[in-house]
């Protein structure tokens, strides 16, 4: 792949992930979308809870696997280092655009607020949620994230400059802001269906085995104790909980 190619190809991704990104804002909070969590006609409850769980699984190995660094050294002889980013979120896209397609509504009402100030303000949370998701990826590097910053640097014949690790915004209350605005907007809902709840539990228990098992231990392997110490002042998800080990 050559480097007007390479540069390209990353500027698509970034887009199809932008896409993504929306339509995910709508498929989990009924907005908009032609698909949503609850949308649909059910099928029988078990039949649905197998396929929805093989969908979450689908997402949780890819997301897993192609996030470490041992499937990138293998993968980079194979694409270049450059696109490798773009790669993953692209896959990354693959794999809720599968979920959004084939998610199986499992309608039965676990609560229901609507029309009342309880509703507002889980309605309220929600879209802070996902507030706190996309200006947290600003508080690092939101073109290094995404895979954009490579392929510029690769198109220019340059290395690309990965940030270093500072606190700043979010990132000094808790470790993982992105994932806290994920668990606040998949929770924060002012109806939750039966499927809705099974989305949500099934994300959580990811985020928190992905996090603080798979990545935490990457971040270690590459910062060293700078991260550890950060680790021990910060707490993962939720502000004041659980800080100092």
């Amino acid at each position: 792949m050559g480097r007007s190619a390479t540069f390209l190809y990353g500027m698509i991704v970034y887009v199809i992930f932008l896409i993504t990104f929306l339509y995910a804002i709508g498929f989990t909070g009924n907005i908009a979308v032609p698909k949503s969590i609850d949308s649909g006609s059910p099928g029988p409850d078990t039949m649905s809870i197998v396929i929805n769980l093989a969908l979450l699984s689908v997402f949780a190995l890819q997301h897993s696997i192609m996030a470490r660094p041992a499937f990138k050294r293998v993968w980079t002889r194979l694409i270049p280092e450059a696109a490798e980013r773009s790669t993953y979120i692209l896959m990354t896209s693959v794999a809720l655009v599968l979920i959004f397609a084939f998610w199986q509504p499992i309608p039965h009402l676990i609560w229901d607020f609507s029309n009342s100030i309880t509703g507002v303000t889980l309605g309220a949370l929600f879209w802070g949620g996902w507030l706190i998701v996309l200006s947290s990826t600003f508080m690092i590097d939101h073109l290094d994230l995404f895979g954009l910053k490579q392929v510029f640097a690769y198109l220019k014949k340059r290395q690309a400059v990965h940030p270093i690790f500072v606190k700043t915004g979010f990132y000094r209350l808790v470790r993982h802001p992105i994932m806290t605005g994920f668990l606040i907007a998949f929770w924060a809902t002012p109806s939750m269906s039966a499927g809705h709840l099974l989305f949500a539990c099934v994300t959580t228990g990811y985020i928190v085995i992905a996090v603080l098992h798979l990545e935490e231990k990457d971040l270690i392997a590459s910062i060293g104790d700078d991260y550890r110490t950060y680790r021990d002042e910060v707490p993962a998800f939720v502000p004041g909980l659980g800080r100092g080990r």
